[in-house]
Order: structure tokens, then sequence, then C-alpha cells
């Protein structure tokens, strides 16, 4: 029990690290001031200000710049103040829109899919990144790690990203209840980290045997930060799932939504939005459907209903 206790202090002080002293490389500040509204804009008229949220789960803290810049972009085309919220779990995010607090918002797949099925969370586009729209769960080890294959991690200290993070949470729970196992009688300890930057970093210094992380964030350290990436190692990597999207609250009116839709499916074609999304690592937005997050659906139906199971045994 010490052990456990002081390995999660462990953690818990090397990520409030990571957030106090922040990356080596500096975001550029980007400027979200409100504009004056153009008078026969009769969105700006309707609804005052477009609310969007991100997750500090969703991208690296370096590449926050990136999407600020993408929201500026956003504003400019809609002449309409943008207010940029950022939180630090999807649940959090999930709860904002469905309490109408949040208009927009990039979120994961787990998310989506919760939020579809309980209050009607409604998709708008998907990003194509990597020539397709989708991503995989990466199980990732120190590089120095003799372990080969997921039963290696038995008996071993874990990090998850979030709770209800697909890549970061779900598919390795899922995979343990294949095996009959939850995290607590497969590994010795585990933690969230809160983000899949801090659990590459988590195993980059040695603070854990294994973590599950999105692959689009772990591809993107890859380019931006390889020294970083090159102290840990992908061990698995899991089947495709839907790409995390860019979601609408449900009561959205259609006007604005379709006009939000118009902006991210051609942000490509302009220069100014092909730069951004560049820099986003992204290739453009594409429509998406809901089918394509069928997969991860189906896996919290199996471990919803292994966990029932358990508790009437």
């Amino acid at each position: 029990m010490l052990r456990k206790i002081s390995w999660l202090a462990g953690i818990a002080l090397f990520l409030f690290f990571l957030v106090s002293c922040g990356d080596q490389e500096k975001p550029e500040k980007i400027s979200l001031e409100k504009r004056e509204f153009l008078h026969n804009n009769s969105l700006a008229v309707e609804q005052q200000s477009l609310r969007v949220a991100v997750g500090g789960i969703i991208t690296p803290k370096a590449g926050f710049a990136y999407y600020l810049q993408f929201l500026n972009y956003l504003g400019e085309k809609l002449d309409i103040h943008v207010q940029f919220i950022v939180r630090e779990s999807y649940a959090e995010i999930n709860r904002l829109i469905m309490d109408e607090k949040v208009d927009l918002a990039f979120v994961c797949g787990g998310p989506y899919v919760s939020g579809h099925d309980q209050f009607g969370m409604e998709l708008l586009v998907a990003p194509r990144s990597h020539g397709g729209t989708v991503y995989y769960s990466y199980i990732i080890i120190p590089q120095e790690s003799a372990a080969q294959q997921w039963e290696d991690l038995r008996g071993k200290r874990f990090v998850f990203t979030d709770p209800l993070s697909n890549t970061g949470k779900l598919v390795p729970t899922y995979m343990l209840a294949r095996m009959e196992e939850t995290p607590g009688s497969f590994f010795a300890d585990y933690n969230f980290s809160g983000s899949h930057d801090k659990s590459i970093k988590a195993i980059a210094y040695g603070l854990a045997d294994g973590a599950a992380v999105d692959s689009l964030i772990w591809e993107y350290l890859q380019v931006t930060d390889p020294a970083l990436t090159a102290r840990t190692k992908v061990m698995l990597k899991s089947p495709p799932y839907g790409i995390p999207p860019v979601v609408v609250r449900p009561n959205l009116s259609p006007e604005l939504k379709n006009e939000l839709r118009q902006i991210f499916l051609t942000a490509h074609l302009d220069p100014q939005g092909k730069e951004i999304l560049a820099k986003m690592m992204i290739e453009q937005f594409v429509p998406i459907d809901n089918a394509a997050y069928d997969s991860i659906r189906e896996m919290m139906s199996w471990v919803e209903a292994q966990d029932a199971d358990k508790e009437e045994r």
C-alpha cells in the first residue's frame, strides 16, 4: 500500500512539474480579442459569440497555439466573437455541451459516443490526418524495456490518460476485460495523467512501465519532439477507430451549424486555412457518419456488460 501511495504521489508531482515548467517549445501567443460585429450579419445578431471547447487531452500543450489560430480563422470567417474554453477532462466538456454552455468542441471518439447516446451530441466534421479518418491506441513502454507483449505488463505500473478517453482508457480496459481482468487485478499500480503528452513523458522519464496513448499525439510528437519519443517505443497498436471529431451541441441553430461545417470543409482550399491545418498536422476536414464510431460503442457495451455481470456474481 505504501509503495502504491508513493508511486501515485511521484506521478502527481511529476505532472505538476510538467504543467508548471511548460514545454521547451514555446507556442506563439494568439489573440482572441472581441471583434466588432457587422450589422448585416444575422448570425452575430442571433448569437453574440461562439463558445468553443478544447480539452487539454486532445492536443499537446505546444499544439494549443495552432488551435487558437484556427479559432481566430473561424471567427474571422463568421464575423463573430469566439470564446475559447479549456477544460482538463472530457467529462467536463461533455457536461458543458449537455448544459448548452458550449456550442462546438474538439473531442475524442469515446466522449462523442457517450455524449451522442446520452444527450444527442452531434457530429459536425472530422479531421483527415495521415491519409485517413482513423486513429489507434498505442501501448507504449520505455525504450529500454524488455516487455514484448501485453502480458509482460502484468504486475507493472501503468498510466491511462482520461477516464472517458477511447485510446487512453477504453481500449486497454477492453483488452483486459477480454482476458477477464481489470486494471486493478492486472497492474500493480495505475494512474491517470490527464493528457496523452503527459503519459508519453511519464514513460520517457521512467515513471511508469507502460501507457495507452493516442496515436495521433504520439506521431505529432515524433515530428515535433523526436528526442522525447525516442525514449519510448510502441509495443502494441490497436485496430483503427473513428478519429476524434468536431462536435456541436444538439440545439445549435441549423444556419450556424451549416456555416460552421462549410468553413471547416473548405479551410484547406484557403491559403490561410491550409497553413494553419498543416501546423495542426491535419490535411483537411471531411464529413463523417455516426457509424464510424460503432466499434467504440461496441467496446463500451461489452465492458459495461462484463462489469454488470461481475456485480451480479
